[in-house]
């Protein structure tokens, strides 16, 4: 299907997607029937939950990409003969491939809408799985992480501006972690799995939650704002009476939604160059700056080699412990999804990057002093407890708010017009330092254990800093009235 102009109300220069996936709301009343009435149907509306429960399978997706090489190193290497380096590549070809995804990521949301895009990023995980289940050497192996990344890429942008653009504001920071939420339930499984399944059926376990997905979307309206962005003035309405309730007036809502949109540039597309202009510099500073700076502070260092670092610090039973931190992360997160609306994103924020500054300082400073301790005194086996509880305390600070909320903020922040390049800019940002940290953290804790959480711990001071100066507070506001107080 082509594009065409819509002008029947004077947006003329805006054009239907080339790829609408439809919802049951939409529905001849021929296919309807198949399911029963359509009048019951429309009597029960979709609840924005359960529309978040759905897209969350993405992130799951995510997370269990992300986890998936931890568990599977010694049994993939034997069974395929690879090198140490060999899998690390492996391993770090999902951000590469994920780089890639997070810069076509914010045109193809806008092309062909937030649940189009979310099909297009489950098609390569799918690909991606198989590749690696009947691998026989390490083409196919690099051709599925590569396909993962790409698909994960994108799920990492749309999922969060998705829940954003359907959310009521006073859930908007609840349902927003969920997506992180997700990724360490992704995480959490891999790594749990991984303990009584070998690689290849892993590797098909992979599948489910983007084959579960693909069916789920069809059955979700599409984000209300994108649908008024492309002119789709019948389905926008349509599609946030579903979100809301079909017994809610949304007047207000929809005179707010449409006045933002005709405020804003009638071009789909926008330059680099117009990102220069205050009133959008200071948005993507904000959004770009806080999930830099999340990857930076070494969370995915000390997640991808906590085994090791367990194994340094003493613990004999190294992957174990990793599951146990596994699920820690998931327990924290959840933590957060309640308290996000209530507290607000800015204090969580302190409060995060201020535990994580304190936690790694612990951990640096038991290395540090373990160097000059006899192995056999009591002193060195106490210091080992320390490091441990401060990198369990690190992860457990990292996810009462830097691991979820910047994600929150930037899809809140952005306005709509430069939500697609811009938001690919900062998610393409974050995969590009995630790449960086991974491909770093081992070489720095090989020089210095207690350095490497020495640098991170500056890092996440500096972040203390940023939060306090520029991060605005956006708990219990439109995202009309978000992005209107950067003009």
């Amino acid at each position: 299907m082509s594009f065409r102009d819509d002008s029947e109300d004077g947006r003329g220069d805006i054009r239907k997607p080339f790829l609408h996936t439809g919802s049951w709301y939409r529905m001849s009343s021929r296919q309807s029937s198949m399911m029963g009435s359509s009048q019951a149907i429309r009597d029960n509306s979709i609840s924005v939950v359960a529309c978040v429960l759905i897209v969350a399978l993405g992130p799951i997706q995510f997370g269990f990409t992300s986890g998936y090489s931890s568990p599977t190193q010694a049994s993939i290497m034997a069974d395929l003969g690879l090198t140490v380096s060999e899998f690390s590549l492996f391993g770090s070809l999902s951000n590469v491939g994920a780089m890639v995804g997070a810069i076509a990521s914010g045109q193809i949301a806008e092309y062909i809408g937030r649940k189009g895009s979310l099909m297009i990023a489950a098609i390569p995980n799918i690909i991606g799985w198989l590749a690696i289940s009947f691998a026989k050497d390490s083409s196919f192996l690099y051709m599925g992480r590569l396909l993962e990344g790409f698909g994960v890429g994108i799920i990492s942008y749309t999922v969060p501006v998705y829940i954003a653009e359907i959310a009521p504001q006073n859930l908007r920071g609840a349902l927003g972690s969920v997506n992180q939420l997700s990724v360490t339930i992704g995480i959490m499984l891999a790594y749990l799995l991984g303990l009584f399944v070998e690689w290849r059926i892993l590797a098909v376990l992979g599948i489910l939650p983007c084959t579960i997905l693909i069916p789920g979307l069809f059955f979700i309206p599409e984000s209300p704002r994108w649908l008024a962005k492309m002119g789709m003035t019948e389905d926008f309405e349509s599609s946030l009476q579903v979100l809301r309730g079909f017994d809610t007036d949304i007047s207000v809502e929809v005179h707010e939604i449409k006045r933002a949109i005709a405020s804003t540039s009638r071009r789909t597309t926008i330059r680099f160059a117009e990102l220069k202009r205050k009133r959008y510099w200071f948005p993507l500073t904000v959004g770009i700056g806080l999930l830099v700076l999340q990857q930076l502070s070494g969370i995915n260092g000390v997640l991808f080699y906590s085994s090791n670092i367990f194994a340094t610090a003493g613990i004999k039973s190294s992957n174990v412990a990793t599951v146990g931190v596994g699920a820690i992360q998931v327990i924290a997160t959840g933590v957060t999804t309640w308290l996000v609306d209530r507290t607000g994103r800015r204090l969580l924020l302190i409060v995060s990057t201020s535990g994580m500054t304190i936690s790694l300082l612990i951990v640096a400073v038991s290395f540090f002093v373990k160097g000059f301790v006899p192995e056999d005194s009591s002193l060195y086996s106490i210091l080992g407890i320390l490091s441990v509880v401060g990198v369990v305390a690190m992860v457990v600070t990292f996810s009462l708010g830097m691991g979820a909320i910047p994600w929150v903020i930037m899809s809140e922040i952005l306005p709509v017009n430069i939500k697609s390049l811009a938001g690919s800019v900062a998610t393409l940002a974050n995969w590009l330092i995630s790449f960086l940290v991974t491909m770093t953290a081992n070489l720095l804790l090989d020089w210095s254990t207690g350095g490497t959480f020495i640098i991170y711990s500056v890092v996440s001071a500096f972040a203390v800093v940023f939060v306090s100066m520029w991060v605005p507070e956006t708990k219990g506001r439109t995202l009309e009235e978000i992005q209107s107080s950067f003009r």
